[in-house]
């Protein structure tokens, strides 16, 4: 719901700026009505994990995995915790949705007794009287008021034939729907602001189009300025806080053809919240380790395969470093001795910790570098260990000499 919330956000904003004041009402409905849905597709895509690639110069060890679960009081609390946050804003949300939806169904009720008492024979014209409105449509019908006069209620009922064309009806059921799901999100009311005001502008435009003088079509709008909507959910001609917009609307100048263009900045915004969302779906961060441990610049250019003499660790060798015990022991001295930091499992942290390091001619482990990291705590832990190591039993061996090559370990760090 959060990235729903973040997408219509950018979708509003770049409404608001680029298209709001074009009096292309079609593709202004359409770009409203597409940005909601694209709101609620968009946050089953992320982009692609932008994973640190290991060097190809260096050998990739197994994983090591380490486990937070034992004995790990702080990691219970801090679930317990979370759960109770989850179940007190979770009974939050499910509360405004169903009070929403309450009041959804209630109006439609209002509007479905309305017909009933009002309806006469087969006609989509239903006359009320007694409600603080002109006129308004929804659901294929137009409600008019029986006290206008019979050229006000056939100018309105001419713009509300309009909605009915267009199908406006569906367009706000949708609406209110979205709104019932998103109720705690200010920009869903401010699209549905907009697109009540498009489909007004829509409705005055084809009345003026029709023949309808804009002096008078404005004098009816003026008449009717203290005469409400009723119904959220229906077209109201008498729509008073749109009123001075429509009159604007009505003598601005047609937009031309070329205002589409402007749809062509919308990709990068939904390129920009897509990489925004993405990068905070992810736990990769760059750890900044102390001055004391602090881990040495990357090496220089590899040197050419006849280099043997460089202080550079070298991509292939003729002989591989020799772990006492081998590999294997390598690895049960990595998951021996890494202990999950109490810190980390306080704050529920866990993820892949990448660090490379090199086995230097005389078998030492030096150079170590984080390449990936997920959390400070994690990651001193991870090159404390790495740090640590015992020296390898045999180097490697290039040409005859003993050379330094690179290594990569990933440390595997999770809480169950």
């Amino acid at each position: 719901m959060m990235k729903v919330s973040v997408y219509l956000a950018g979708f509003y904003l770049t409404y608001r700026i680029l298209l709001s004041s074009d009096t292309l009402y079609g593709r202004n409905r359409s770009f409203i009505l597409l940005s909601v849905i694209s709101s609620f597709i968009l946050p089953f895509i992320t982009l692609a994990n932008m994973e640190p690639v290991i060097p190809s110069f260096s050998r990739v060890l197994s994983e090591v995995r380490i486990s937070g679960s034992e004995n790990s009081e702080f990691l219970q609390t801090a679930y317990t915790s979370a759960f109770n946050q989850f179940r007190y804003v979770s009974a939050i949300y499910l509360a405004g949705v169903l009070i929403m939806s309450v009041k959804y169904i209630a109006e439609l009720a209002g509007l479905v007794f309305l017909i009933a008492r009002n309806k006469e024979n087969d006609t989509r014209i239903i006359r009320f009287t007694g409600l603080n409105t002109a006129g308004f449509s929804a659901f294929g019908y137009i409600f008019i008021d029986n006290g206008l006069s019979d050229f006000e209620a056939e100018a309105i009922t001419a713009h509300e034939q309009n909605h009915l064309n267009h199908r406006h009806s569906l367009d706000m059921v949708f609406i209110e729907i979205v709104r019932v799901l998103l109720w705690f999100n200010p920009f869903i009311y401010l699209f549905r602001r907009s697109l009540r005001a498009v489909h007004e502008y829509q409705a005055d435009q084809e009345c003026i189009s029709m023949g309808t003088p804009v002096e008078n079509y404005q004098k009816l709008l003026m008449n009717q300025t203290f005469r409400s909507k009723i119904f959220t959910i229906s077209n109201s001609f008498s729509n008073q806080s749109l009123i001075k917009k429509r009159m604007i609307m009505m003598t601005k100048k047609r937009s031309n053809t070329m205002a589409n263009l402007k749809l062509l900045l919308v990709l990068p915004v939904i390129a920009g919240l897509m990489i925004f969302i993405s990068s905070c779906s992810q736990n990769d961060k760059k750890t900044e380790l102390p001055s004391e441990v602090a881990s040495p610049p990357p090496p220089p250019p590899l040197p050419s395969a006849g280099d043997a003499s460089a202080d550079v660790p070298f991509e292939t060798v003729d002989v591989m470093p020799v772990y006492k015990g081998g590999d294997e022991a390598l690895m049960k001295y990595i998951s021996e001795n890494v202990v999950y930091p109490e810190k980390a499992k306080e704050k529920g942290v866990q993820g892949k910790v990448l660090v490379r390091f090199a086995v230097e001619a005389d078998g030492s482990a030096g150079r170590v570098k984080i390449l990936k990291g997920v959390d400070p705590e994690l990651d001193m832990e991870a090159f404390r260990v790495v740090n640590e190591m015992p020296a390898f039993e045999k180097p490697a061996v290039k040409d005859g000499k003993n050379v330094a090559v690179w290594y990569t370990i990933p440390i595997n760090f999770r809480l169950q």
